[in-house]
C-alpha cells in the first residue's frame, strides 16, 4: 500500500504551473462547478416563490404582488427614485413558463462561460448585461407614468443575451466559429420582433452590453498593448470593464435626466 507525504504533495502542486483560462483566470478542478451560474437560478426561483406566495397565481403572479409593484422596470419609476427597479427586474418573471425558459436557457449557456471567462468576471457581464438591458428599455422602450401591466418590463433574457453576446466575443477570441450561437442570437432576436409582450429594447441592450464586457475582459489587454504580461492584462481587463460599466450607466443617467424633466418631477 503506496504512502505519499502531505507536505510533499502540497510542495509539488506548488511547483505545478497553474491553469490559465483566456481571460487570465485559473482553472482548476474546483472552479469547474458553475456555482454562480446555479446561485443566479436560485435567486431567479425564490423571487417567483415570492411573487407566488402574495398574488396566489403561477400563471399570474405579477397581479397583486408587492415585489412585482416595487421592482419591475418602469421608466417613469425610476426616474421618481426608484433605481433599485434596474437590477431587481431582472429576478422577476411573469409567470411559471417565462421563468422555465429563462432558467433554462441560463442552465445550458451560463455554465460554459462561467468556467471559461472565471467567475468574477462573468459576475460582471451577467450586472452588466442585465443593466444594459435596462439601459436600453429606459432610452428607447415608450414611457408609461402609471403602473400598468403594459408599463412593466421584467425578467433575466437581457442578462442571457448578453451572455449569449459575451460567448460570440469568446468564439471569435478563440478563433473558433460563432456561427452556432450567432444563429442563436439570430432566431431569438426574430422572436423577440415578431411576438408581443417581449421586449426587443432589452434583450437588445443586453446583448450589446454582453459583447461589449467580454470584449473588455478579453481584447482590450491585447489592443492596449499588455503583451504576455498577465498582471497587466488582468488590470487593463477590469479598466475597460469599469469603463464599460460606466457608459452603462451614464446612458441610464442622461435618460433618467431627459425623464424627469418631460414629466415634471422635480
Amino acid at each position: 500500500m503506496g504512502y505519499q507525504c502531505v507536505d510533499c504533495v502540497a510542495a509539488g502542486q506548488r511547483d505545478v504551473r497553474p491553469v490559465r483560462g483566456v481571460a487570465g483566470n485559473t482553472v482548476s478542478p474546483t472552479r469547474a462547478v458553475p456555482i454562480v451560474t446555479y446561485t443566479l437560478m436560485g435567486l431567479n426561483v425564490l423571487a417567483f416563490l415570492a411573487t407566488f406566495a402574495q398574488s396566489r397565481s403561477i400563471m399570474n403572479n405579477q397581479v397583486g404582488s408587492s415585489i412585482f409593484a416595487n421592482w419591475a422596470l418602469n421608466p417613469g419609476l425610476v426616474a421618481s427614485g426608484d433605481w433599485f427597479r434596474l437590477i431587481g427586474s431582472g429576478f422577476l418573471h411573469f409567470g411559471i413558463l417565462h421563468l422555465a425558459v429563462n432558467m433554462y436557457a441560463l442552465y445550458i449557456l451560463g455554465r460554459d462561460t462561467e468556467i471559461v471567462m472565471g467567475r468574477s468576471r462573468y459576475i460582471g457581464i451577467y450586472l452588466v448585461s442585465l443593466l444594459g438591458g435596462s439601459a436600453s428599455v429606459m432610452a428607447f422602450q415608450p414611457v408609461f407614468s402609471s403602473l400598468t401591466a403594459l408599463s412593466w418590463t421584467a425578467g433575466a433574457s437581457g442578462a442571457i443575451f448578453g451572455i449569449m453576446g459575451a460567448q460570440a466575443v469568446l468564439l471569435l477570441r478563440l478563433r473558433r466559429s460563432p456561427v452556432p450561437i450567432i444563429s442563436v442570437i439570430a432566431i431569438n432576436v426574430i422572436i423577440s420582433i415578431s411576438l408581443p409582450g417581449i421586449s426587443f429594447w432589452g434583450h437588445a441592450g443586453g446583448l450589446v452590453a454582453g459583447a461589449a464586457t467580454a470584449a473588455a475582459f478579453l481584447y482590450a489587454p491585447q489592443w492596449l498593448g499588455a503583451g504576455e504580461n498577465r498582471v497587466k492584462a488582468v488590470r487593463i481587463g477590469w479598466i475597460a470593464f469599469g469603463a464599460v460599466t460606466v457608459v452603462t450607466l451614464g446612458v441610464i443617467v442622461l435618460r433618467v435626466v431627459q425623464l424627469r424633466e418631460q414629466l415634471g418631477i422635480s
